[in-house]
């Protein structure tokens, strides 16, 4: 027991370092092309490596939840897109910071929807975690920042998804519902790009760009980086308690904020840093609870 603990908190933190590797990676590709464009090829990728699973195994699965699985592609969709556009924008540690609140939004949605029990500790633990994200969105009165209302989005929407998938997973093979957030991610780029010149909402406007050599490189590390993260992280489930591998998740913040001072970020100011910290402790309660 003591030895699968051990291996899965050494795979969550080596998935964890890997999605900072990836943040690295989109941060230089949005120097490139727009955020959009990102979002395209990071998903293009995964469809294709799903895609070649299919042809070794065959899907099993009961259906009959069409709209919850596009409503599921949707909100990983945007959550994606809103995620990638504040990589490009603020310091890689707040825009994964405010990815990382996801698991506080879940906990509040699953008590909404799915009537699951939220508990004192866990009730204490959102507060903390929703503190940490004003000191970090240090609001203007009522009025915040586009970055900051994407990085709730990107919270918000990942939490809808991570959600509607308790309930797929009843009727769908894994590989589906993770087929309709990659499709979803992978169709909806090109239509918005097709459609750019009807948009006049910032972070969905973008126009086609052809790789070059260097922009390449960095399409096949996003893909190849969040790929490996997709793998040690399921691994890190699989053999150790969700608690404890969601706790060690958080850890994912740190790499980023280390990667993202050697790409040349500000390091967080007191009230930002202390917002992060006040996140991680949010999030590492939430875990544990649930």
């Amino acid at each position: 027991m003591i030895k699968s603990v051990n291996i899965g908190v050494w795979y969550m933190l080596f998935a964890s370092f890997c999605f900072a590797i990836m943040g690295a990676f989109a941060k230089e590709l949005s120097g490139s092309m727009d955020s959009l464009e990102v979002v395209f090829f990071r998903n293009i990728v995964g469809v294709i490596f799903i895609g070649i699973t299919f042809l070794k195994m065959p899907v099993k699965q009961v259906g009959g939840k069409p709209f919850l699985l596009f409503f599921r592609g949707l909100m990983g969709f945007i959550a994606l897109v809103a995620f990638f556009y504040n990589i490009a924008h603020i310091p890689l540690a707040d825009a994964m910071t405010f990815s990382r609140t996801s698991p506080m939004f879940t906990a509040l949605f699953a008590f909404w929807f799915l009537k699951e029990k939220l508990g004192r500790k866990e009730v204490v633990a959102l507060l903390i975690g929703f503190v940490g994200m004003i000191f970090i969105m240090k609001p203007n009165g009522f009025q915040l920042e586009l970055t900051d209302m994407l990085g709730l989005l990107s919270g918000v929407g990942a939490a809808l998804a991570y959600t509607s998938v308790k309930e797929l997973k009843k009727y769908y093979d894994t590989r589906i519902i993770v087929l309709s957030f990659m499709l979803t991610g992978t169709i909806g780029p090109l239509l918005l790009i097709v459609f750019n010149d009807f948009l006049h909402v910032e972070f969905l406007k973008a126009t086609f760009i052809v790789p070059d050599f260097k922009m390449w490189v960095y399409i096949v590390g996003v893909g190849a980086s969040a790929t490996v993260a997709q793998i040690y992280m399921t691994k890190a489930y699989g053999i150790a308690k969700a608690g404890i591998v969601g706790a060690v998740s958080y850890s994912n913040i740190l790499f980023s904020l280390i990667v993202g001072v050697l790409m040349g970020d500000a390091f967080p100011d007191l009230m930002g840093t202390f917002g992060i910290i006040l996140v991680v402790i949010g999030g590492i309660l939430v875990a544990k609870q649930k």
